[in-house]
């Protein structure tokens, strides 16, 4: 039995959730869909992961929304001419586990009404939280955690991306009793290799 699709999300913008994304795609030779991509098509989150995966098992989804501008998808869609229907947004169907890649952090806006969070618990996933060390690191991931909580979606765990702080990190998982699936450290070169072997720090 398949389980519920795995939703990667971050606590901001620039967290690594491709990174992460495409390590747990090899590692757990999963399926792989990016609901909405905004802006950098010629480079999408799609072909990155896509390029990175060394498996012959995993399939690429195409995305729902395909938007040319680098904003947050609301506004992307507006200049685009486009209206963002929570409706569209259909799982793909798959005998293979699912990870999906949200776009920004989880009060993202796709529309007026409907957050990346609303499309998380419509989707009925299961959320990997990315977080990264920074100052303002800690409040940013508790503020994620409580959210999620708040809304019901069940949450696998954390995954450190980059440099550690162990301060930052103890602080966190003591507060809030969530798992920590692993630490990610900063790569000089990110490829095939380096997502195999970084698959090797991830508890899935």
């Amino acid at each position: 039995m398949i389980n519920r699709p795995i939703f990667i999300t971050g606590i901001g913008t620039g967290i690594g959730k491709t990174l992460i994304s495409a390590i747990i795609v090899e590692k757990l030779k999963a399926d792989y869909w990016k609901p909405i991509q905004s802006g950098d098509l010629e480079t999408s989150d799609t072909l990155t992961v896509r390029d990175l995966i060394s498996n012959q098992i995993s399939v690429f989804h195409p995305e729902t929304y395909r938007l040319s501008q680098p904003f947050s998808p609301h506004k992307s869609a507006a200049i685009d001419g486009v209206l963002i229907d929570a409706h569209q947004f259909i799982i793909p169907k798959t005998a293979n586990t699912l990870i999906i890649e949200g776009a920004g952090g989880l009060m993202v806006p796709l529309n007026n009404q409907f957050l990346i969070i609303d499309l998380i618990k419509q989707l009925n996933a299961e959320v990997v939280l990315v977080s990264k060390n920074y100052l303002g690191s800690i409040n940013h991931t508790l503020l994620s955690i409580s959210v999620l909580k708040q809304w019901e979606i069940p949450i696998k765990g954390i995954v450190f991306n980059g440099s550690e702080d162990k301060y930052s990190q103890e602080y966190i998982v003591n507060y809030t009793g969530i798992e920590v699936l692993g630490h990610v450290p900063d790569y000089n070169t990110i490829d095939k290799q380096t997502i195999i072997a970084a698959g090797n720090h991830i508890k899935l």
